[in-house]
């Protein structure tokens, strides 16, 4: 019997954290976040980190776990994610995968192998040397000529992402890209229900544009400025995430508020649109459309649920209903 696993995902700012919160009700379940920021303390109002108040007595994990110092990538993430599964079964409940880091999630579900890229190679060691000298353009031109599938997915100034597939494809001959797309195909070795939640664009958009203002009223700019003055740089992975970088730049007078907040609002909205299409080209996924559901989350919840229980996810002693009520816009 394969061990249930529930995912809730979906572009930002479209809704998942109080959805999350009543489906963990539901199904007696505890949730695991799959961000790759809000598992950094002190970054909390960029990060759209869930308040105790929001989690509502529920457990999460991998929330406030790491200093904004530490190294976070896909296979830490997998590890951690792994630990948290194992006590969330050994308390008979079920785990929710919940947040929009899409290879994240999919190293979970497909079970990933990335023992290829856990020690430390004298090749890496090069390419590092390299990439102080000639920059992440060259490092990134160098990725393009041997492997133009995985130039196209990764940014030039995800510096360790790029020397990671150069120096797998140094160390084995083959592109990470086809090493990356077989693991894709493995079957879950879970039960699982993906649900995607998504809205209309023109909606979602005005939700990305209202929560970075709302982010601002709450205090963003002194959040990153306390950021600064502990010593936290722009060249920390940490501090390239949405919200923590374009204020840095303000900060240092780069350019103006209203440059950054403009930046902001548009990297998020393009940020959004590059989740959507991580989202389609996965296989089983479980698209929930609010306005389909008339962005009644009753409605949307109890879809959810009677997918869980098609699929034996809920069990014979847990009903599967509906706790509470209220609408989300």
């Amino acid at each position: 019997m394969k061990k249930p696993l529930i995912i809730l995902t979906g572009p930002t700012a479209v809704g998942k954290t109080h959805l999350s919160v009543r489906l963990a009700h539901a199904v007696g379940g505890e949730i695991i976040s799959a961000d790759s920021m809000q598992v950094y303390r002190h970054m909390d109002i960029g990060s759209a980190k869930i308040t105790k108040e929001e989690m509502d007595n529920i457990p999460h994990y991998l929330i406030d776990v790491l200093n904004p110092e530490e190294e976070f990538h896909v296979v830490r993430f997998q590890q951690m994610a792994k630990e948290a599964m194992a006590k969330i079964y050994a308390r008979g409940k079920i785990p929710i995968l919940t947040g929009g880091t899409g290879f994240y999630i999919q190293a979970v579900v497909k079970d990933i192998d990335f023992s290829e890229d856990t020690e430390k190679s004298p090749v890496r060691q090069q390419l590092e040397q390299e990439a102080r000298e000639k920059g992440a353009a060259w490092m990134h031109g160098r990725l393009r000529e041997v492997d133009p599938a995985s130039a196209i997915k990764i940014h030039e100034n995800n510096i360790k992402r790029v020397i990671r597939a150069l120096e797998y494809y140094e160390l084995t001959g083959e592109r990470i890209s086809e090493h990356n797309e077989r693991e894709a195909e493995k079957t879950s070795p879970y039960n699982t229900a993906y649900f995607v939640l998504n809205d209309d664009r023109e909606k979602l958009y005005a939700r990305i544009d209202r929560r970075v203002d709302e982010m601002l009223d709450a205090g963003l700019v002194p959040e990153v400025k306390k950021l600064k003055n502990m010593g936290y740089t722009k060249n920390m992975v940490s501090m390239q995430g949405l919200g923590y970088k374009e204020i840095l730049s303000y900060l240092d007078e780069e350019i103006t508020l209203e440059e950054a907040v403009y930046i902001l609002k548009r990297d998020t909205r393009h940020f959004a649109k590059r989740q959507l299409t991580w989202f389609r080209r996965e296989k089983d996924v479980i698209w929930v459309n609010k306005p389909e559901f008339s962005y009644n989350e009753n409605a949307i919840l109890e879809y959810m649920l009677k997918i869980c229980k098609e699929r034996g996810i809920c069990d014979a002693g847990n009903e599967c209903s509906v706790p509470g009520t209220g609408n989300q816009q």
